[in-house]
C-alpha cells in the first residue's frame, strides 16, 4: 500500500447541513481543494455513520479524490448518523429523493462545476444505481461496487425464491441496532436526545416488511433497475468480487445497460478492492476510478472506453481454505457480454445411472459449512473443504479431466425430478475435486420449487408428476486443472443459507435426463490487462481495542438431540477510539440452530451491543432478533433497549407472526 501524503491540490475539510425538499437536513462532510477553482463533486451516500463506523474507510478515499481535484462528499442518510429525520427501510422513495436533492445542491455550489459523480459499496452502490435511474441532470457517472440491480433475487433477503436464512434475520438484526444509534451531541448539540427518541420511537424491525413480501412484487421491483435498464443514462463502472454474493450484477449490467458501462470482477470479498483485505490481490482502485471520473466529469482523454467491456480475474485452483491472502490467477478481457470467447458446453450426468432414479433426502443441517454470505475479509469467511457437505448430498462426478477447463459466467444445471411434497428447496453446488479427494466449492445456486415458473408466483409441486427444473448458479471464474474432477452436488437442505420449508422433502432425480451446462472460456495468454498498486490517503489515527477472545465461527453438535449449532462473530470492527475522542464499541453474535431431522426446529438469532462514549456522555444500544417458523407462519421476536448515561431511554419488544405464502 502506498500512502499519498502530498497531493496536487491542498485539501480543505468542512461539515455542513444539506436541506431536502421537505426541510429535513442531512449532515455532510466535504473534502475539497482549498483554492477557488470550481471542481466536479463526488457523492458517497450511506446510513453507516461517517462520524464513526465508516470514518477509517472514508479517510482512505475522500481526501485522495479531493487532492486530485474533486469535492468528495460523504452524507449520512436521513435518520442515520447526525442527519435529521428517521429511517424506516432500505432504499425508500424518500431516501432516493433525498439523494437527488443532495446531488442538485452540490451542483449549485460555487465550488462545483455542476457535474456530479456518485460512488459506493453495498448500500452506497445500490442507491447510486437507483438514483442514476431517476436521472438527476447533474449526475454524469457512477462507480458501483458490490451492489445489485435486483433487490429480490440478488440481495440479503431471498435467493432463487427461497428465504436467505443466514442474512435475512442477521442483517435485519444488524439494521435494528444500526438505526437505533444516536446522533453525536458534539455535532447536533442539545437536540441529540430529542432526535434519538424520535428514531427509537419510529423503529420497526425491517424483517417484518421483508417477510411480508415473499414473492417478487412491487415492493421489490422498486429500486431494482433490472426492471428498466434504459432508465440509467449516467456512465456506470461496476465492480464486484468472486467472494461477494452480488457479483452477477456486473455481468447483467454489462449485458443490458444502454449507457456507457465497464465492469471489473476480481477475487475480492465484500470490500473496496484497494483495501488489502483477503482474498487478494488488491488493485489501484482509486487510481482506476480517477480515470473514470476524469473522463466523464473533466472531459479528459483517459482511455477508459478503450478498456475491455469486462475485465475479470481467472483464479487458479488452490486447496480449500476459509481464507486466502491472495488467489493466484490472471486478468482476462472480454469486449462483449455474452462473450464470443465463452461457449456453453453441456455435460450429461453419469451414463451408468441411466434409467435409475437417484434419491436425494438431505439432513437438515446440510449447509453448515457454507461459509459466510458476505465474506468481509476475515479468517473464517470462506467455505471450508466440502467433503462433509458432499457426504450429505448426492454427487455426480466427472472422470479425471484430461485437460484444463476454464469457466467464466453462470453455470446452469437442469434436473429431471419428482418431489414427494408440494414445497421444497433444491441447492446445487459446483465443486473442484482434487486427486487427494479434497473438494473446493466453486459456486452454487438455489431454487425454491414454488418459484420454478417465476419469482412473482408460487406454484406448489405436484407429487407424482416429474418436471425438469433449471437452477442457475452464481457467476464465477475458475480453472479446473488436468487430473481434477468436476462435481455437481445436489441437496434438499442448505441451512442456514436457505430457510427450510415446513416438511422434509425427498426428491427422485433422473440422471439420464439431467445435465450440467458450463460456460467454458477459451484460454488465452493475453497479459495486457494490469492495474497499478493500491494508493490511498494517509490512514485515520484510530486506536483499536483488543479483539474478543473467541473464534469467529464455531460449529457444535449435540449428538443425543441431533442438533447442530453455528455461532458466528461477524467481526465488523469492534472497539475504536477516534481522534475527536469518541469511543465506539460493538459486539455481535449470530446463532443458528437446527435438528438434522426437523426443519421446524430452525432458529436464527442476532444479538448486538453498541456503546458510544465521549468524556461524560455515554449511549448504549442492545438488540435481539430471533426468527423461527411453523408450517404456516414465520415468528419474529425482536427487542430494543437503549440507555443514556445509565438511564433507560426506551425498551421495546415486538412479536410478529407472518403467514408463509411461498417461503
Amino acid at each position: 500500500m502506498r500512502y499519498r501524503e502530498r497531493f496536487d491540490r491542498e485539501v480543505l475539510v468542512e461539515e455542513c447541513w444539506i436541506p431536502t425538499r421537505d426541510g429535513t437536513r442531512l449532515h455532510a462532510r466535504i473534502w475539497r481543494p482549498a483554492d477557488a477553482v470550481p471542481v466536479p463533486a463526488l457523492l458517497e451516500y450511506l446510513p453507516y455513520r461517517k462520524g464513526d463506523w465508516t470514518a477509517p474507510r472514508d479517510a482512505q478515499r475522500h481526501p485522495y479524490y479531493a487532492g486530485h481535484g474533486y469535492a468528495s462528499v460523504r452524507v449520512d442518510l436521513r435518520g442515520s448518523g447526525n442527519s435529521e429525520g428517521v429511517m424506516l427501510d432500505e432504499y425508500t422513495a424518500t431516501e432516493l429523493a433525498d439523494g437527488v436533492d443532495v446531488i442538485e445542491w452540490l451542483a449549485d455550489q460555487p465550488w462545483c462545476t455542476g457535474k456530479v459523480g456518485m460512488f459506493g459499496i453495498s448500500w452506497g452502490g445500490f442507491n447510486a444505481l437507483q438514483i442514476a435511474a431517476l436521472r438527476p441532470e447533474p449526475l454524469k457517472a457512477i462507480v458501483t461496487v458490490c451492489s445489485t440491480d435486483d433487490r429480490y433475487d440478488n440481495d440479503v433477503h431471498y435467493t432463487g425464491g427461497a428465504v436467505l436464512g443466514i442474512d435475512m434475520a442477521a442483517w435485519a438484526g444488524t439494521m435494528l441496532a444500526f438505526t437505533a444509534r444516536p446522533p453525536d451531541p458534539s455535532v447536533v448539540g442539545d437536540e441529540w436526545l430529542k432526535m434519538w427518541r424520535e428514531r427509537l420511537d419510529a423503529a420497526e424491525p425491517f424483517l417484518h416488511t421483508w417477510l411480508a413480501h415473499q414473492e417478487r412484487d412491487n415492493y421489490w421491483r422498486h429500486g431494482s433497475i433490472c426492471e428498466d435498464y434504459a432508465a440509467v443514462q449516467a456512465a456506470v463502472l461496476a465492480v464486484g468480487g468472486w467472494a461477494d454474493p452480488y457479483r452477477d450484477t456486473v455481468f447483467r449490467l454489462a449485458e443490458h445497460l444502454r449507457a456507457p458501462v465497464r465492469g471489473i470482477v476480481g477475487p475480492w470479498s465484500h470490500q473496496y478492492p484497494d483495501r488489502g483485505l483477503p482474498p487478494g490481490p488488491s488493485i489501484g482502485f482509486l487510481q482506476e476510478t480517477l480515470r473514470w471520473w476524469d473522463h466523464w466529469l473533466k472531459d479528459a482523454d483517459t482511455g477508459v472506453l478503450d478498456d475491455p467491456l469486462l475485465r475479470t480475474w481467472i483464479p487458479e485452483p488452490v486447496a480449500p481454505s476459509t481464507c486466502y491472502s491472495e488467489r493466484p490467477g490472471r486478468w482476462v478481457g472480454d469486449d462483449a457480454w455474452p462473450s464470443p470467447s465463452v461457449q456453453e458446453i453441456r455435460y450429461g450426468f453419469d451414463a451408468e445411472l441411466s434409467g435409475s432414479a437417484v434419491v436425494v433426502a438431505s439432513p437438515e443441517h446440510t449447509g453448515i459449512d457454507a461459509g459466510r454470505y458476505f465474506p468481509f475479509g476475515n479468517r473464517s469467511d470462506l467455505p471450508p473443504d466440502q467433503r462433509e457437505e458432499d457426504g450429505r448430498s448426492v454427487c455426480f462426478d466427472s472422470a479425471p479431466l484430461a485437460e484444463r477447463v476454464e469457466i467464466l459466467g453462470r453455470t446452469r444445471v437442469s434436473l429431471r425430478m419428482d418431489c414427494d411434497v408440494e414445497r421444497a428447496n433444491i441447492t446445487v453446488r459446483l465443486c473442484d475435486v482434487a486427486p487427494d479427494g479434497s473438494s473446493m466449492l466453486v459456486t452454487r445456486g438455489v431454487l425454491n420449487l414454488l418459484a420454478r415458473n417465476g419469482r412473482e408466483r408460487a406454484d406448489p409441486w405436484r407429487p407424482g408428476e416429474p418436471e425438469t427444473v433449471t437452477i442457475d448458479l452464481s457467476a464465477i471464474g475458475h480453472a479446473f486443472p488436468p487430473g481434477h474432477r468436476i462435481r455437481v452436488a445436489v441437496s434438499t437442505a442448505y441451512f442456514p443459507w436457505v430457510w427450510p420449508h415446513g416438511a422434509r422433502a425427498t426428491v427422485e432425480l433422473d440422471p439420464a435426463a439431467s445435465a450440467l451446462v458450463l460456460p467454458v472460456r477459451a484460454a488465452d495468454s493475453d497479459g495486457s490487462i494490469s492495474f497499478e498498486e493500491p494508493e490511498q490517503a494517509p490512514p485515520l489515527a484510530v486506536r483499536t481495542g483488543a479483539a474478543p477472545d473467541r473464534p469467529e465461527r464455531v460449529v457444535r453438535r449435540d449428538v443425543a438431540n441431533r442438533e447442530w449449532i453455528l455461532e458466528v462473530d461477524p467481526n465488523y470492527g469492534g472497539s475504536r477510539t477516534f481522534p475527536d475522542g469518541l469511543t465506539y464499541t460493538e459486539q455481535a453474535t449470530e446463532t443458528y440452530r437446527i435438528r438434522e431431522d426437523d426443519p421446524l426446529s430452525a432458529t436464527a438469532t442476532s444479538q448486538w451491543t453498541i456503546s458510544l462514549r465521549r468524556a461524560d456522555w455515554l449511549a448504549e444500544v442492545n438488540t435481539t432478533t430471533e426468527l423461527r417458523a411453523t408450517r404456516e407462519e414465520f415468528i419474529v421476536d425482536s427487542r430494543l433497549d437503549a440507555a443514556a448515561d445509565g438511564e433507560t431511554v426506551v425498551s421495546r419488544h415486538w412479536r410478529q407472526r407472518i403467514p408463509r405464502s411461498s417461503a
